[in-house]
């Protein structure tokens, strides 16, 4: 048996655009094989593999590919050329509930879906309970399905595809249906096919579930592969490429690709005093620069450590090297895995910059309470702002440096409430 659910190798899938449905008809018919068509690439050459066991993202802006590769993955379309291997059984929540009879009840989508699935009528009487008790629609199990609302519909859908017991799992944004209470459910079920070891491959523009989750990740961008790596790296990169900071033909075909840039320190800076991220990820367009930072504990020392319950203070001074209206400096703080916690800018706060011009200097010092359970974080900065009514990145550290809580009590998740306890006879 091989060691590989999935593989896919040099796969381009090509689509046809005609200007009018009658160009088609002319296409066919041409004694001289004119062509009325021009070609459309949704996918060019990509190739990746996916491990037994392995959770695998697919990231990229609108047009990527990424529902394309799916859709070649779970045999919806066919590839141009290229060659793709499965080793398992898949359920794919690609389209819910797509297959579906509307004139069916429920009950009988249920035995249709499971049917085309390859599954006996005995198995899916063995699974239909659970499959019932997990949509939880109730008596509208046994009513068409042309009189459910849109969330009966796709919990229904959700739960049939999700209560297979498939060895590979194909998602594409479909873990947000339903109200919030069935979206606990969705995620948990996801958990718990993580734990059992299943072959996971999952399409989402929720960073923060793709950073949670995966233990790699493929970027894609117009129907190639730019990169594949840890999480945390192609969601950094994602975000570069989403306002155009990335070099994509450099990065192209590279694994796990080491971030390129490091710090310049002069010994009497703040961050000179900080440990540093020796990798840091440095990008923007220049208009302006971060050009030194600081964490500032409690008792005003420039440290890495700071203790959980005390204030703590991030400075960041920026340097102009052109005019800019109301620049906006930002700090992040993500956790180990690269997901998000907590952050703020100039801007959340209300405080504007006003028009800044070249050679000006500005200091923005963030101060807050750390109720941030105990352990190690990471910390980005950016500087951006509006130039004609456009976003621009001017400058951005992604992961520039660590912030080490230290806690002597720690609670549940990661953000501290500070709650008060009082005891009293009932």
């Amino acid at each position: 048996m091989s060691d590989y659910a999935i593989k896919v190798e040099n796969i381009t899938k090509v689509y046809k655009l005609y200007n009018k449905p009658s160009d088609r008809l002319r296409e066919s018919l041409s004694l001289t094989h004119k062509k009325y068509s021009k070609e459309h690439y949704a996918l060019r050459d990509v190739s990746f593999e996916v491990k037994k066991g392995e959770t695998i993202g697919l990231i990229g802006t609108n047009g990527a590919g990424k529902s394309t590769i799916l859709k070649i993955i779970t045999g919806v379309t066919k590839p141009s050329s290229g060659n793709l291997e499965i080793d398992g059984r898949i359920s794919a929540l690609l389209e819910l509930g797509a297959g579906f009879n509307m004139e069916y009840t429920g009950v009988e989508n249920v035995f249709l879906n499971g049917t085309m699935n390859g599954f006996s009528e005995e198995e899916i009487k063995e699974r239909l309970p659970e499959i019932l008790e997990f949509a939880d629609i109730g008596d509208f199990a046994y009513q068409p399905v042309k009189t459910y609302s849109s969330g009966m519909f796709v919990r229904l859908a959700f739960a049939v595809a999700i209560n297979i017991d498939p060895e590979i799992l194909i998602v594409d944004e479909a873990l947000s249906v339903g109200d919030v209470f069935f979206q606990s459910k969705c995620y948990h079920k996801f958990e718990e096919f993580k734990e059992m070891g299943k072959t996971i491959l999952l399409v989402s523009h929720d960073l923060s579930s793709v950073s949670k989750y995966c233990d790699r990740v493929v970027l894609l961008d117009k129907g190639t592969k730019v990169a594949e790596g840890s999480a945390r790296r192609m969601v950094d990169m994602y975000k570069r490429l989403l306002v155009n900071q990335l070099d994509v033909n450099n990065a192209e075909g590279k694994k796990d690709i080491g971030l390129e840039s490091h710090i310049n320190v002069p010994a009497d800076s703040w961050m000179s005093k900080l440990t540093l991220n020796p990798d840091v990820q440095e990008y923007g367009e220049n208009v302006a620069r971060i050009t030194d930072f600081a964490i500032v504990d409690d008792k005003g020392k420039i440290t890495n450590i700071v203790e959980k319950g005390k204030k703590c203070s991030f400075k960041i001074k920026m340097e102009v090297y052109q005019e800019v209206e109301n620049p906006i400096l930002a700090i992040t703080i993500k956790n180990i895995h690269g997901t998000d916690i907590t952050g703020t800018n100039t801007h959340y706060e209300g405080e504007n910059m006003g028009i800044l011009c070249a050679g000006n200097v500005r200091i923005a010092t963030f101060t807050q309470d750390i109720y941030l359970q105990g352990g190690e974080y990471l910390i980005s900065l950016g500087c951006t702002g509006y130039i004609k009514g456009e976003f621009h990145v001017f400058h951005r550290l992604y992961d520039v440096c660590n912030m080490t809580v230290i806690s002597s009590r720690d609670t549940v998740g990661f953000y501290d409430m500070n709650s008060t306890l009082q005891k009293e006879e009932a």
